[in-house]
């Protein structure tokens, strides 16, 4: 009975959390590496689908898209292999448009990746995202193709 008693405890709390939570989905947590003492910080950004305007590579998608294409540089090794794929990777476009925290989400093979994060580590200011017309860090993700 005392099992019973405690095991209805917890899920009565488990479920006033829930509801008492503050929605944050809007909102993550990015790391900013290590302090002195070896401790993890970290940044919160907004999440992309969440600002009211998003950031916007300067010309568009299209000439995202025309950026990378002339960026990439195909790493040798992993061309005469045959290596090939779709990078994604996570980057914040921080309130001034500037890249950083830059990092793989879904790898291929390690030198893809790393030139998959080099082209975004190079890239120009965005122009940066905003909610009710204040500029706000937003975490963006997007892909990088190697094909043969």
């Amino acid at each position: 009975m005392n099992t019973i008693r405690k095991i209805t405890s917890v899920f009565l709390l488990l479920i006033l959390l829930l509801i008492c939570a503050p929605a944050s989905s809007q909102i993550c947590r990015v790391s900013s590496g290590s302090d002195s003492s070896g401790d993890v910080r970290f940044i919160d950004v907004y999440e992309y689908d969440y600002v009211s305007r998003k950031p916007e590579f300067p010309g568009g998608d299209a000439k995202l898209v025309e950026y990378i294409n002339k960026e990439r540089q195909y790493p040798r090794q992993a061309y005469r292999r045959g290596v090939q794929g779709r990078v994604t990777c996570s980057f914040v476009v921080n309130t001034n448009g500037a890249i950083s925290h830059v990092c793989v989400v879904r790898g291929v093979e390690n030198t893809l990746d790393s030139e998959a994060v080099r082209i975004f580590e190079k890239m120009p200011s965005w122009h940066p995202g905003s909610i009710d017309g204040r500029c706000v860090p937003v975490r963006v993700i997007r892909s990088v193709p190697f094909r043969k």
